[in-house]
């Protein structure tokens, strides 16, 4: 392949993962697999390195891979909705210990979210530089999720209003409400064979982030800004990074280390490693995400197996675990809010919204199971199928905000194709089904009321591997 097409293929590639739009919420927010040969096999594959795309789960499984240009574009089409019941509060204040003052009531909504198609594009080279020292290099979206919620009610009902409550439009009273955030990833890596059974790799990753709030300014005197101000002065100051500021950007690193031990041919062990991804904060968002803004990346770790029972047919199994705890505007619950002295007197600025301690959406850490198959049929056919499973990490206690963000599928089905061209280059499809997952829980502002959220989701995927 000459060095002009080599040269286009990578700038449209960069280019179409600098546009891409995120919205890939399939385990949390992370995607189910990388790569279109490993999403066919629902994300499993690990310890069969098959794609460059090894090299964003483990970097190790270059020295596998042939000199090749791989690029491919997803169409990921999430399809989000919740409903609110009426409320039961009837104007009365809520008791202590619970959401103070009275009640803030969401409806009752009936909506499904806008922005139901979304391109995640990626695309991978790598040099063979001798027959033990490989580089690979890739630009990638991953993650991200994008909601987009229409029309709606909220009201906030004390008892000191003549009249009752106050309704105002959009799901928390200041219009149209979602958030929008896209990530894109240039991962460069680097493995070595040690041996003829076992290799290590190790990746440089360098991340942007791209961030928007919309619809939650009526959350501003629950921000470190208003109270501290009001408590330290008399006189609160209004927020002005909490929501509709546009998109903020958000730039960091990380790496990931892996290694692949090969016994015997009919089996493979993989691990890897990816660290917290250290970003820089959404200062547009200073007053929404816990820290003034931070919005980091969690740790995982991948384990994963292969195995060959005859010579076409290859099963595998990976374990992966994504560690939202290490990011505190993710994982910190909704119930920091409430020892906001705006709540409580006795309580700390921090725990106010875009405080140290500040609410986040309360996500649990996740552990995903991963199977995944592939079938040799002839040299031009191989087939793919694979599920994996997990539980979602929004627990019935932290409704609230995660209307903004309801990462809730559990279960993905995949199946693809690999059709091998004549000179070995090749046509890859997937296509992921994650079957409605819902959860249901009480409005945290007022737990007379039910908040339902629901999901399903649909992916294709096709790639092309040039061999050079």
């Amino acid at each position: 392949m000459s060095t002009f097409r080599n040269s286009t293929i990578l700038a449209l590639g960069v280019a179409l993962a600098l546009a891409a739009a995120g919205a890939s919420a399939t385990n949390g927010y992370y995607t189910h697999g990388a790569g279109t040969k490993s999403k066919g096999q629902a994300g499993a594959g690990s310890a069969n390195p098959e794609e460059l795309m090894i090299l964003a789960t483990n970097p190790a499984g270059l020295t596998a891979m042939p000199e090749t240009i791989d690029a491919g574009l997803g169409i990921f089409s999430p399809m989000r909705d919740y409903r609110t019941s009426a409320s039961q509060a009837n104007g009365n204040c809520m008791p202590p210990g619970g959401p103070p003052n009275c009640a803030f009531t969401i409806g009752p909504n009936d909506i499904s979210s806008e922005n139901e198609f979304f391109p995640i594009p990626f695309v991978a080279m790598n040099w063979n530089l001798s027959d033990v020292d490989f580089l690979g290099a890739a630009f990638y979206a991953r993650g991200g999720m994008n909601t987009k919620w229409v029309g709606g009610t909220a009201s906030f009902d004390p008892d000191t209003i003549p009249g009752g409550a106050v309704t105002l439009p959009g799901t928390f009273g200041g219009n149209t409400a979602g958030v929008d955030l896209m990530q894109g990833f240039l991962n460069l890596s680097y493995a070595r064979k040690l041996s003829d059974q076992f290799s290590v790799g190790a990746s440089a990753i360098f991340a942007m982030q791209r961030f928007e709030a919309r619809g939650v300014s009526t959350f501003a005197p629950y921000t470190k800004t208003y109270v501290e101000s009001y408590f330290t002065t008399g006189q609160p100051t209004m927020p002005q990074n909490l929501s509709a500021n546009g998109h903020d950007m958000s730039y960091g690193y990380g790496a990931t280390l892996g290694l692949m031990w090969q016994p015997v041919d009919a089996f493979s062990l993989a691990a890897a490693y990816t660290t917290k991804m250290t970003m820089s904060d959404f200062g547009s968002y200073s007053d929404l995400f816990a820290g003034g803004g931070g919005f980091d990346m969690p740790s995982t770790w991948t384990i994963g197996v292969a195995f060959r029972p005859v010579e076409d047919i290859t099963l595998m199994f990976d374990v992966q675990d994504i560690s939202y705890s290490d990011v505190d505007a993710v994982s910190n619950p909704i119930q920091n809010l409430f020892s906001c002295p705006l709540f409580n007197p006795q309580g700390s600025f921090e725990n106010c919204l875009g405080g140290n301690r500040g609410p986040g959406f309360g996500w649990d850490d996740m552990t995903v199971y991963k199977f995944g198959a592939s079938w040799q049929y002839s040299d031009e056919w191989t087939w793919r199928a694979g599920y994996s499973f997990t539980d979602q990490p929004i627990g019935s206690d932290q409704m609230s905000f995660n209307i903004l963000a309801p990462g809730v599928i559990e279960d993905h089905f995949t199946v693809g194709f690999t059709k091998t061209m004549t000179g070995g280059n090749e046509l890859n499809l997937s296509f992921m089904y994650a079957p409605t997952s819902e959860v249901d829980g009480p409005n945290n502002f007022d737990p007379s009321q039910t908040v339902h959220l629901e999901m399903k989701q649909f992916e294709l995927e096709v790639s092309y591997s040039w061999k050079r």
